[in-house]
């Protein structure tokens, strides 16, 4: 079984809203700074799955900003999920920020058929994703529901890009530590996250963290795969796109260019989204 675990889409009635919707919600303005942008529905990705043999998708919010946004987005993606359980699992997307709102619209969407909370982008969202006291409330609710949470994670190194933000390795190994229960997917190999668990007490404080290849062609080349193996394992890795910025073979392609064993390749392809998407979390 193959599963992206990082996809994007909008409900149909966003097209042609750009100058509105970025007027509206400082996330969406952050990553899309144009109306060249690209963006999906559910429709394009099951075709788009189809043609590149994709079995299962999570599809995810932004880390909006405008509540009634997110509410739009979470509504249209748990729909998706419950028209196709068989090739959707939704991810719901809250500000933490917000607050009580926040665990209001989070219990909303889990209540209603979300398997996780994401993807959150902490800098436009106006939070540190390291401050424990904006998170608590929502990691709480997420532990009691052994639900995973993706977050845009960023590097403190290299080219600019539309909503890289600072949510960088030593932020998100406070988030680690913070709340070393939850399950946590960091997005874009954790902004080279993995790469410093080859530090026995960083990998003994990320037992709980996993790490997507979102975008990787993006940002990485192939043997980062192989060094991230290494590092943190290969259990820990997550075949994710950033669909539809990105189509389902590119990056697929760019993780196959890893020097990586059979077993361990079939493992981020979709078997570790598996454990994670259906199997209950141990304490």
């Amino acid at each position: 079984m193959i599963i992206d675990f990082h996809c994007h889409v909008l409900p149909p009635q966003f097209q042609g809203r750009h100058r509105e919707l970025a007027a509206q919600d400082a996330t969406y303005a952050a990553l899309f700074p144009d109306e060249r942008g690209r963006t999906a529905d559910v429709d394009s990705l099951l075709r788009a799955m189809d043609a590149a043999e994709i079995d299962r998708a999570v599809i995810m919010g932004f880390g909006w900003t405008d509540r009634t946004i997110a509410m739009v987005v979470n509504d249209y993606l748990v729909s998706a999920a419950k028209a196709h359980p068989d090739r959707i699992s939704a991810f719901a997307s809250v500000n933490p920020a917000w607050g009580d709102a926040a665990l209001v619209e989070a219990s909303r969407c889990l209540e209603a058929g979300a398997v996780g909370l994401g993807e959150l982008h902490a800098d436009t969202q106006g939070f540190s994703i390291d401050d424990p006291d904006v998170m608590a409330p929502v990691m709480a609710l997420l532990r009691e529901a052994g639900a995973p949470i993706t977050i845009h994670a960023s590097e403190p190194v290299g080219h600019s890009y539309p909503g890289k933000g600072e949510s960088t390795p030593e932020k998100l190994m406070r988030l680690a530590t913070n709340f070393p229960e939850n399950r946590i997917v960091l997005a874009h190999l954790g902004g080279g996250l993995p790469f410093y668990e080859a530090m026995p007490e960083v990998d003994e404080a990320l037992k709980n963290v996993w790490y997507d290849t979102a975008a990787l062609p993006y940002l990485y080349r192939p043997s980062s795969v192989e060094a991230a193996v290494v590092t943190s394992g290969a259990d820990s890795i997550l075949f994710g796109t950033d669909y539809p910025l990105l189509t389902h073979r590119r990056v697929m392609e760019h993780v196959k260019a890893a020097r990586l064993d059979p077993g361990n390749l079939d493992a981020i392809l979709g078997g570790n989204a598996a454990t994670l998407l259906f199997e209950p979390q141990h304490d």
